[in-house]
């Protein structure tokens, strides 16, 4: 177990109807004028009554509000920058996302161009640095992302359609408010997709070279990742089974706030792989994970053999114990893949690009895994470093 620092400084106010105490909360965390901050103008948070529910409750509490909405998936540089500009002109001092990673992801973003003085792009591809954001509160709809309680954002460039990430504890929020409830209504594809995207969250924390000595994290992190494979099968077909939501919401936030990789380095070669693809197919995040991970896995398996029975083993019962055998550790490793994949199958999300309907040139594979490594030192990746030419292969293997 290498040393560590956790830091989850959120507060949660988790369970029905919490959404009515967001106005008391903003307040306490000294917000004054907010920009609320959501998807669609029209879409579920306006028609289903949650959006004056929050004005109501920040009107109660004596603040005033501007609304900012058209937030999309893979959520775009150019809203933020418009949240920037509007945000300065109205003097907004806190932020207040309601939807998913994509609505967070842009308030962090927001947040970061009104109490900074840098482009945008600069900060996204690693040219500055800064500890500086306004504070934010989330009112969490989707389980999915874990971006209500983690210090990262990622966001589209739209100037060559590059997604980038930064991430500092500054742009952690202040609270999370996780009414389950409000996530009844989601798409039987979108929780499953953002089923995938909790479990990826630790799945990219747990295959690591850091694998000795971390048997508490190995514990914490399957223990998420089994309640994470049961509660997704039953709310894609029980939409308003409160304990199955309750339990992907809570997991989201977990497997995102550090805790699954506490005394581990983390991966995520997958999750930058897949920022690549959604940044030239806009296909949603926790889909694109499940179709590029197996072939991922396959590519770089016999880096630690043992990692990936031991990951079939306990999360998914596979019964070909990891043995000094070489053979046999590999056969428990690629059952293990296979479990995986057999589990995105059991809700409906696609475990290939030919599954997910996306057919990628060897050109653009090529233009994939030169942006995937521009401004990277030429590679991605702990657990095997992967350079360009394997990260095409990956993505070729994929299709």
């Amino acid at each position: 177990m290498i040393n560590f620092d956790f830091f989850a400084p959120t507060k949660i106010l988790f369970g029905a109807g919490r959404e009515s105490e967001v106005g008391k909360q903003v307040a306490a965390f000294g917000g004054h004028r907010v920009m609320i901050v959501y998807g669609k103008k029209g879409g579920h948070i306006e028609t289903s009554g949650l959006l004056e529910r929050v004005h109501k409750s920040l009107r109660d509490a004596g603040l005033s509000y501007v609304d900012l909405n058209g937030v999309v998936p893979n959520p775009r540089l150019s809203l933020v920058k418009e949240g920037i500009r509007i945000g300065r002109a109205e003097d907004i001092d806190f932020l207040l996302p309601i939807g998913g990673g994509s609505v967070i992801d842009t308030a962090k973003g927001i947040g970061y161009g009104i109490a900074n003085d840098f482009e945008m792009e600069d900060l996204l591809y690693g040219r500055v640095k800064t500890d500086k954001n306004l504070p934010i509160g989330v009112v969490l709809t989707i389980a999915a992302a874990g971006s209500e309680m983690s210090s990262s954002m990622v966001l589209t460039i739209e100037d060559g359609m590059m997604k980038r990430s930064y991430g500092h504890d500054c742009s952690r929020p202040k609270f999370a408010i996780m009414n389950p409830a409000l996530t009844y209504s989601l798409p039987t594809y979108q929780t499953a997709s953002g089923a995938v995207d909790i479990m990826m969250h630790t799945m990219e924390r747990y295959f690591t070279p850091t694998d000795t000595d971390t048997n508490l994290t190995d514990r914490i992190a399957e223990g998420l990742m089994v309640s994470v494979r049961d509660a997704a099968q039953v709310a894609v077909k029980e939409p308003e089974n409160y304990e199955a939501r309750a339990t992907l919401m809570w997991a989201g936030s977990l497997s995102h706030n550090g805790l699954t990789g506490a005394g581990r380095v983390s991966d995520f070669a997958t999750h930058k792989i897949e920022h690549e693809l959604g940044g030239m197919f806009d296909v949603a995040h926790g889909v694109g994970l499940a179709a590029i991970w197996g072939s991922w896995a396959r590519y770089v398996y016999k880096t630690n053999p043992g990692r990936f029975a031991q990951f079939g083993e306990k999360v998914f019962g596979v019964n070909v114990s990891p043995t000094s055998d070489s053979d046999l550790t590999d056969t428990a490793a690629l059952a293990a893949i296979n479990a995986w994949e057999n589990w995105c199958h059991s809700i409906g999300i696609p475990t290939s690009l030919t599954e997910l309907g996306i057919q990628p040139t060897d050109e653009q594979i090529e233009e994939m895994a030169e942006k995937c490594v521009f401004g990277r030192n030429g590679h991605i990746g702990f657990f095997q470093p992967l350079n360009k030419e394997d990260i095409a292969a990956i993505l070729k293997m994929a299709r």
